[in-house]
């Protein structure tokens, strides 16, 4: 696993109260309910992007815009990866009801998932699956408990030759966050239209916003498209808790930089072409295969924290969406742009009646924006 860089000296995080740019409490704003996206537009690119385009001015846009916006010769690079359907009903031997949802994938049949009722799930217990009670399709032992998550480690079991993802699609649904609860959402709106790789627990949102007519517009403008896999999990949405950020620490997740990629990537940059990372996770795969110093092929974990301070060593500019207060997300952009100005621009947005978080619109953040920030320094 890829350690995640620390920017100031070790003995800055103590646990003592920390200085206003690494509290928690400075990554705070205030969203009325009403902001919050329950359902996405449609078409998807009909969304609004607020379009950050130099040190000091930002400008309202569409996201169907987007090719006049971007430059020939751009690179933008897409998280592929497909939402599972995590959420998985079940019920002990005593017939008693158990929720399951899948966290990460630990290898040889065994998952990562929180549970609940937890707390009567020990290791040892067991976890049926199925419409069946007496012939269970599906069958999870707890092997272990996680610290980390209060979660579980879990095997899975099944007969017949279907396969683990086969039976997760049949028996689980697609997890939507808990902050939509609008019934009319579907699970085909979480997904991406370019999602191949199964893996993810939750949708890398800033990219539902295209469609494949906006892809079309983008080649013949001369942007080309490149993809790596981060399969979203526990480290995006867990929420950073600690009051002083340099103590949070982030849950792994695995990411795939392929080889042509790198090769991509390196000959945008060659020509004078910008790397336009969509989304946060896009921005985690990318510098986290570059921990060494340079951008290489990279397939594995990382845990990576980018906040203020973060020196980018790939990524120019980034396409992203409104993320939740206090989150790691947050801490992320703000790495790019400066945390009080990201907050100006929220304050703008939500004056300007944005639609916020997984189903509402995005912000483009353009590398003429970048380099008035102070290299990643809050200001």
């Amino acid at each position: 696993m890829r350690d995640s860089q620390r920017l100031v000296p070790e003995a800055n995080s103590t646990g003592q109260s920390p200085s206003a740019e690494y509290s928690l409490a400075a990554y705070q704003y205030s969203l009325p309910p009403e902001k919050i996206a329950q359902t996405p537009v449609t078409p998807r690119d009909s969304s609004r992007l607020l379009v950050v385009d130099s040190p000091t001015t930002h400008a309202h846009h569409h996201f169907r815009d987007l090719p006049t916006l971007l430059q020939p010769g751009d690179l933008l690079v897409v998280n592929d990866t497909r939402v599972i359907p995590a959420r998985l009903p079940g019920y002990k031997p005593s017939g008693a009801q158990v929720e399951v949802f899948l966290l990460e994938d630990r290898g040889d049949n065994q998952w990562l998932a929180l549970v609940r009722p937890g707390r009567r799930l020990k290791p040892g217990a067991t976890v049926h699956f199925g419409p069946n009670p007496d012939q269970p399709d599906l069958v999870a032992q707890v092997l272990a408990t996680d610290p980390d998550t209060n979660g579980r480690l879990l095997k899975f079991e099944h007969s017949g030759k279907k396969s683990l993802f086969a039976l997760f699609e049949r028996l689980g649904e697609v997890p939507l966050p808990p902050y939509i609860t609008d019934t009319a959402a579907s699970a085909d709106q979480y997904q991406t239209v370019y999602a191949e790789a199964p893996g993810a627990v939750a949708a890398p949102t800033a990219g539902l916003h295209f469609t494949p007519e906006l892809f079309e517009r983008l080649e013949e403008r001369g942007v080309g498209r490149s993809h790596i896999t981060l399969h979203v999990g526990v480290g995006t949405f867990r929420p950073v808790e600690a009051d002083n950020i340099l103590d949070h620490k982030m849950h792994g997740e695995w990411i795939d930089v392929s080889a042509e990629t790198v090769e991509q990537i390196n000959a945008t940059k060659a020509r004078g072409g910008r790397v336009i990372a969509v989304g946060t996770t896009a921005v985690r795969a990318l510098e986290g295969a570059a921990q060494d110093g340079e951008l290489q092929p990279w397939q594995g974990k990382t845990n990576l924290f980018i906040y203020p301070g973060y020196q980018y060593r790939v990524v120019d500019g980034l396409i992203t969406n409104f993320h939740l207060p206090g989150s790691s997300l947050l801490m992320l952009v703000s790495a790019l742009v400066g945390r009080e100005r990201l907050l100006r621009l929220y304050e703008d947005a939500i004056a300007q009646n944005y639609r916020f978080y997984s189903f509402g619109d995005a912000m483009l953040i353009l590398p003429e924006a970048v380099g008035g920030q102070s290299n990643g320094i809050l200001n």
